[in-house]
């Protein structure tokens, strides 16, 4: 089965992270990659252009490790071309089973990265070299990475267009008889405070417990209500949050549903997703087009 690593993320650091394994028994291509394969096995499957490697690498700066995932293969970059003689031109040559090094002078990759992009230590004009020592277990096709990518658009559409019936659903279930506001935030006060109204500037503390439709819970400040939705993490204090108003960076439907709450008041917010994560999602608990459920107690506002 091929497994599932962020490839944006490992497109970077294969890009940017870089290592060197000294040694002889390299050879030369005319563009001027060098490269050494320990293992070929020329009968299998070999990378064509677009294809993304599965397997274990390790990128070394000279004798500096950069990057490695030796022990935990995965998909590790994929076979495009930046300029003549880069990594792509030694990943063409490679079959499934191989096991090779690539070598780069680093002042010829520099030429293509911002300063800011090369290892602080890299010095120009000292021959240093990026080496990749690469371990090709599998190959994701360009035609499976397509089918891949049009799967996923289908799958967002879908919940997109499944997220109003989501909520309706909720709504229903849970015999909720308050109306949204005009973009689609639900607000139900179990109870009302009297205290001063939260706004922009005043400094609140609250307490807060997230959840999905479906009642997995994702994070909550609440200790209780933490072990309970199994997310509890003996390092984390559990303490009410403390922020200014308007200088946080919280999601429009919380900052909506909170305004103009008086202290002492606990809610319920139904957040659309378009008020929430919308087709980014958050981390791995919150996926794409999710709408939110937030109990929240408005302890203080000052």
């Amino acid at each position: 089965m091929k497994k599932q690593i962020k490839l944006a993320t490992l497109l970077v650091v294969a890009a940017t992270m870089l290592a060197a394994c000294g040694g002889n028994g390299f050879k030369t291509t005319d563009n001027g990659l060098m490269y050494k394969f320990e293992k070929q096995n020329k009968n299998a499957q070999q990378v064509q252009e677009g294809d993304v490697l599965v397997g274990e690498m390790t990128i070394r700066f000279d004798t500096t490790e950069t990057f490695s995932n030796v022990g935990n293969a995965g998909r590790i970059m994929q076979a495009t071309k930046t300029f003549d003689g880069d990594l792509y031109e030694g990943l063409l040559m490679m079959h499934i089973g191989d096991k090779a090094t690539f070598a780069i002078e680093a002042d010829t990759l520099a030429k293509f990265l911002q300063p800011n992009q090369m290892p602080p230590y890299y010095q120009p004009g000292k021959g240093m070299k990026i080496y990749y020592e690469i371990s090709l277990q599998d190959i994701v096709t360009k035609d499976e990475i397509m089918q891949e990518q049009a799967n996923f658009m289908a799958e967002m559409q879908q919940r997109q267009q499944g997220e109003p019936d989501a909520i309706a659903t909720y709504i229903s279930e849970n015999n909720i008889n308050a109306k949204p506001n005009a973009d689609g935030l639900y607000v139900i006060v179990k109870k009302k405070g009297n205290g001063p109204k939260v706004a922009a500037g005043k400094k609140v503390a609250i307490n807060y417990t997230g959840s999905l439709l479906d009642g997995t819970m994702f994070d909550s400040s609440v200790e209780s209500d933490a072990k309970r939705g199994n997310i509890y993490t003996p390092e984390r204090t559990y303490e009410p949050l403390s922020y200014t108003v308007g200088q946080m960076g919280l999601i429009k439907g919380w900052e909506d549903g909170i305004n103009g709450q008086p202290e002492g008041s606990i809610l319920q917010l139904i957040i659309p997703s378009a008020l929430g994560y919308g087709s980014r999602g958050a981390g791995e608990m919150i996926p794409p087009y999710a709408p939110l459920v937030f109990d929240i107690e408005i302890v203080s506002v000052k």
